[in-house]
């Protein structure tokens, strides 16, 4: 692949970059962000190759708030489309192909700027379309087997069907929130699961990274009980998961340092609380908690004069307080420059618990005193004075 002279014009130099990876076989996948379009459901833009009947195409995936659309087009047609949504609807485009990354930022009232980045070769994609069954978790990887989900043959046990479907959901989930993240590039990416019990999630976090990400990383698991630290080290030695370590610790008290990707599954009430602070401290790119025992508010909750007669019934009370403790979170996220959202994660047959918050780090500054007001007008409709994570984020809820 040729390089970008410094004379060239930023955005002719990252199409022209684009089109001989496409031409080559050697793109990843392309995302475009910064999104400044008419669509205010519009969030950013997915490209990678893929190989039909009809030959090789590109796969655009449009990301919107509450939906994914995918449509494929021929390499021509969407290389023009391409450039022209570069520099139009979209601010940020960053390229991955199989030995450069390049970035392209582009500003409406300053000059553009390029930046490319090289690393080691690694793997062309196999164009294989989506339509394919494979898990993103394979069966046969050893650590399953170690912590029971699998047998010695690699079939899934029975009576852990609906873990290894959580697994494997878990993947699908953070796949694209990776993919669209602002990550480094240069270094192995640090990942931290956040009281990660006996390590699922962070062993199928590994195989994400080791398999299928264009970045490496380095991933460790933080979990307060020593017996199962023991345990998850012990099995990612055997498993040969080199990258991978587990330390004992609390959520509150551990220092997570340097971190790209935090995650936090059903840490109890403020604890997840601790790990969004910790996470935004830390400027990572992607965020990812599913909240447990929401109890800090309950006690402060003033129900808005419309709902009183039914806040008096307990689970409704309780729902409520689960819901506008949550609804702060996301705000609390926004005013913090993060674009998040929430999701059901898995079935509610197999868990009651099954909200799960995301949320991307944005490139653009965020709006925060819109952003502030929302979390404050919130607050005073609930009568809630005092909440966990905008104290550890320095947020003040009265104005």
């Amino acid at each position: 692949m040729s390089l970008a002279s410094a004379m060239d014009d930023p955005k002719e130099a990252f199409i022209r970059l684009l089109s001989e990876s496409v031409a080559a076989g050697t793109l990843v996948k392309l995302t475009l962000g910064a999104y400044r379009g008419a669509d205010p459901s519009l969030r950013n833009l997915h490209v990678r190759p893929v190989t039909l009947r009809a030959g090789p195409h590109l796969s655009f995936v449009w990301r919107h708030a509450t939906r994914d659309i995918t449509k494929n087009h021929p390499p021509a047609a969407a290389l023009a489309q391409l450039a022209a949504l570069i520099g139009g609807d979209f601010g940020s485009a960053h390229l991955f192909t199989t030995r450069q990354d390049v970035q392209l930022e582009l500003a409406a009232d300053a000059p553009g700027r390029l930046k490319i980045i090289p690393h080691d070769a690694v793997a062309a994609p196999s164009g294989e379309h989506d339509h394919r069954k494979d898990r993103p978790v394979p069966p046969g990887a050893p650590w399953l087997t170690r912590l029971g989900v699998t047998n010695p043959d690699g079939r899934v046990r029975a009576s852990m069907a609906a873990k290894f479907r959580q697994i494997n959901r878990f993947v699908e989930l953070l796949a694209p929130l990776v993919a669209e993240a602002p990550l480094p590039a240069g270094r192995p990416i640090e990942v931290a699961d956040m009281g990660c019990g006996k390590g699922y999630l962070t062993f199928a976090t590994w195989q994400y990274f080791h398999d299928a990400s264009p970045h490496p990383a380095h991933v460790r698991g933080v979990e307060q009980r020593p017996e199962l630290v023991e345990l998850c080290n012990q099995t990612a030695r055997e498993g040969g998961c080199d990258g991978l370590e587990f330390t004992a610790g609390t959520i509150a008290d551990t220092a997570c340092g340097a971190v790209d990707v935090l995650i936090a599954l059903h840490a109890c009430d403020t604890a997840t609380d601790d790990a969004l602070a910790q996470g935004v401290a830390a400027g990572a790119a992607v965020i990812v908690v599913a909240p447990c025992c929401h109890k800090e508010l309950s006690p402060q909750l003033t129900a808005p004069p419309a709902l009183g007669p039914v806040l008096r019934h307990g689970i409704f009370h309780e729902r409520q307080a689960e819901f506008v403790t949550d609804a702060l979170r996301t705000l609390l996220l926004e005013w913090a420059g993060y674009e998040p959202r929430a999701f059901e994660f898995v079935p509610t047959e197999h868990t009651p618990k099954n909200l799960m918050i995301a949320a991307v780090r944005r490139t653009a500054p965020p709006d925060r005193d819109l952003a502030a007001a929302r979390v404050r007008a919130l607050a005073a409709a609930y009568g809630v004075r005092h909440q966990h994570l905008a104290e550890r984020l320095g947020f003040p809820l009265a104005p």
